[in-house]
């Protein structure tokens, strides 16, 4: 007799149902996994014998043989071994084989019998609820999986309490889902002096999710102003928070399986690979851009980064989705993102700042800055020069709004998109519009067509720079209260793109 019972492969952010068989026949004792597993797959025997030994199981003078189907799905991870296990005790006639076959299982064993928490168990609940079946898995995971109201989800602590829930002599009862985590800014914008302009367009850039450029002296406040941009978005809505927890999930960076309504806020240091970046290594996993899905991707130091890594950078910008291609297979993640960059403006730092004397002006600024490509410079809707703060400012009182002020202007914008954008499924910011969407809600008036014209034709704008200047434009609007873009939005919007270009 063949038991089944069923456990999920991880795609990316996909999980793929695989159904683990086994067959226990007469042969030499042998206890054999096949299915295209990886290592640690493969090591489950040893795991599932040893933590079966612990509870007093003792395996037939058999051969054992586990099929992983389909077969030619590559199997990575250590969450095999909870299934592994349920499909022999059903084989065994210790588990009610129907009931096992009814389940998604997932979870690591330890050699007593322990389940350890493993990643992945929010998309392994949509997976399971797809399936309409159950999902069973270690303590540590229900409160994560149990967001999924769509099924049933029983967390044991040990394979012990597996087999007396599924013989009934004590069942367990389903996982209440993790509390939602409140996390309170702490950072006000109010602590940084001085830097208006650079504080207006951090405003911008989170109402309508457009890319800034933070060009300034060392020590002006670029990452300090940055490390405040989560303090004035938005909430994740419902939606959002699934998705962005379903990546984390993979990541196994959820903790205590809540659920965080707060915008996920990436900061990877200037060495880091293009693998920690754009995602892929072992198992492809996440990186850092997708890590960032619906939140904010700081990069302090940005010219630092190695080129290749910032060229990767164009696609996702563009296509809201990375695709990391491996020889047998392409996992897709999800990488909507708001990309923050903060860049010295040549080598030493002091290219702009009167008070000091850069030896190489100006080839030391051009090589440094040459080294953000064309085509990136022209992904970044917002460009902006951070003067240096003299010691005289720092003893100025605060000056300008605080954080509750402008998260509050930025959500009334955010507000009005998601009611423009109601019925287009692609589109959910100004930043993302794009073809007759643009032109029917980011039509300039007059004066408005006339200067952005002769701004195109005098400074070369390109037709993705014409573009993000409409869609700045109208964001700058929507935090206006105006339901027509106008001449001074048009004018805004343009004061940000034309920095740092040769004419300007």
């Amino acid at each position: 007799m063949v038991t089944r019972t069923y456990t999920v492969a991880f795609e990316g952010v996909e999980a793929r149902m695989v159904e683990v068989q086994c067959a226990v026949t007469a042969g030499l004792p042998a206890f054999s996994i096949v299915g295209l597993p990886d290592k640690a797959v493969s090591e489950a025997r040893d795991r599932v014998r040893a933590a079966l030994s612990a509870m007093a199981i003792a395996l037939p003078s058999k051969r054992v043989t586990i099929n992983l189907s389909p077969a030619d799905l590559p199997k990575e991870g250590s969450h095999f071994d909870l299934p592994i296990a349920l499909s022999l005790l059903a084989a065994l006639e210790i588990l009610p084989p129907d009931a096992v076959q009814s389940t998604v299982v997932l979870g690591e064993m330890s050699l007593d019998g322990a389940l350890i928490p493993v990643s992945g168990a929010l998309p392994a609940a949509m997976a399971a609820a797809e399936e309409n079946r159950n999902l069973l898995c270690p303590a540590a995971c229900g409160p994560e999986a149990a967001w999924v109201g769509a099924t049933q989800v029983i967390a044991p602590a040990s394979l012990a309490e597996v087999i007396r829930h599924f013989t009934g002599q004590m069942p367990l009862d389903p996982a209440e889902p993790g509390e939602v985590e409140t996390n309170v800014a702490s950072k006000d914008l109010r602590d940084v002096k001085g830097q208006e302009r650079a504080k207006r367009a951090l405003e911008i850039a989170a109402a309508g999710r457009h890319h800034l450029l933070m060009v300034g002296s060392p020590g002006s406040g670029k990452s300090m102003m940055a490390s405040r941009l989560p303090g004035i978005l938005p909430p994740l809505s419902p939606v959002e928070a699934l998705e962005t927890s379903m990546i984390h999930s993979v990541a196994g960076l959820l903790n205590d399986g809540g659920i965080s309504r707060e915008r996920p806020f990436r900061e990877p240091h200037h060495t880091a690979s293009m693998a920690a970046i754009v995602g892929g290594g072992r198992g492809a996993k996440p990186g850092e851009i997708s890590l960032a899905h619906n939140g904010v991707l700081f990069m302090d130091e940005f010219p630092e980064f190695p080129r290749m890594v910032l060229e990767t950078l164009r696609q996702p910008i563009e296509a809201g989705e990375v695709m990391v291609a491996r020889a047998n297979a392409h996992i897709r993640y999800p990488s909507r993102f708001l990309l923050v960059a903060a860049a010295n403006p040549c080598r030493c730092g002091y290219l702009a700042d009167p008070s000091r004397a850069c030896a190489r002006v100006p080839m030391c600024g051009e090589d440094y800055m040459g080294r953000i490509s064309g085509p990136l410079m022209d992904r970044f809707d917002l460009r902006v020069e951070v003067p240096p703060v003299t010691f005289q400012d720092l003893e100025l009182p605060a000056t300008g709004d605080g954080s509750d002020t402008v998260a509050s202007r930025v959500a009334a914008a955010r507000a009005v998109q998601s009611q423009r954008f109601a019925d287009d499924t692609e589109t959910h910011v100004n930043a993302e519009a794009q073809g007759k969407v643009l032109e029917e809600i980011a039509t300039p008036d007059a004066e408005g067509r006339t200067l952005l014209t002769q701004a195109a034709e005098r400074f070369g704008l390109s037709a993705r720079g014409y573009h993000r200047v409409l869609r700045v434009a109208r964001t700058i609007a929507d935090l206006d209260g105006s339901v027509d873009v106008r001449h001074p939005h048009v004018a805004e919007a343009l004061s940000y793109r034309l920095a740092f270009t040769k004419e300007a």
